[in-house]
């Protein structure tokens, strides 16, 4: 049996390190016969590089799989490094975005569009365009799904932020949070949104663990490293 390795952003909210948790949990429970752990490439532990060796030393192979909703440093750099050490061993599993499934869950966060014009999503941010291209393709998903105008404003990183893009978007507008659970991120676009409707994180949804899965199936079929 492959292992399943869950990476994750860590958080020093509680309530976003309870999202990861039971998400982590709602894998296991569709694949009980599944070894599922938790890793963290950011202030949490385990930290990825210690699970990554504990795990390679215990089992015959796992994939790490990115419960992240891009692919950016954490992606292209941690996670592929681990898997790089120990190409015999582990393997890296894509991020889960962008795929349909986040427009899904996102178009119903953000609930009854029938007073909203247009809406803007609002991203964490990063500093690899290949992250920022990641979600102006989630946008295009979101707007197919939604059937309004989509734009992207981020709070961090290289892309336009956050109030920038509010400024210049008229008319009723909702804001799409697109982050995986609460914490600093989603408490800073809830202030900068002001009055208008902003939706909830993604949260431990669980078409979120089935997209991690499926991220998982991919990698353990394929002979190459998905970074």
């Amino acid at each position: 049996m492959t292992d399943l390795v869950a990476v994750a952003h860590g958080t020093a909210d509680p309530r976003g390190i309870r999202v990861v948790h039971e998400l982590v949990r709602e894998l296991a429970r569709r694949r009980p016969e599944l070894p599922v752990s938790l890793g963290f490439v950011d202030l949490l532990t385990p930290a990825l590089p210690d699970l990554a060796r504990r795990v390679a030393t215990d089992t015959d192979e796992a994939v790490m799989v990115p419960l992240l909703l891009s692919s950016g440093y954490h992606v292209y750099v941690d996670i592929a490094a681990e898997a790089a050490r120990r190409p015999h061993k582990l393997r890296a599993a894509a991020a889960l975005g962008p795929d349909p499934v986040l427009a899904d869950i996102l178009a119903d966060r953000l609930g009854d569009l029938s007073r909203v014009d247009q809406v803007v999503l609002a991203a964490a941010g990063s500093s690899d365009s290949r992250a920022l291209m990641d979600c102006e393709e989630t946008a295009g998903l979101l707007a197919r799904r939604i059937d309004r105008p989509v734009a992207v404003g981020y709070l961090s990183g290289i892309g336009e932020r956050l109030p920038s893009v509010l400024s210049r978007v008229h008319g009723r507008v909702a804001v799409a949070t697109y982050l995986l659970a609460p914490g600093y991120f989603a408490n800073r676009i809830r202030r900068l949104a002001g009055p208008r409707f902003v939706g909830p994180p993604l949260g431990a949804d669980p078409r979120l663990a089935e997209l991690a899965l499926q991220r998982y199936d991919a990698a353990r079929r394929s002979s190459a490293i998905a970074v």
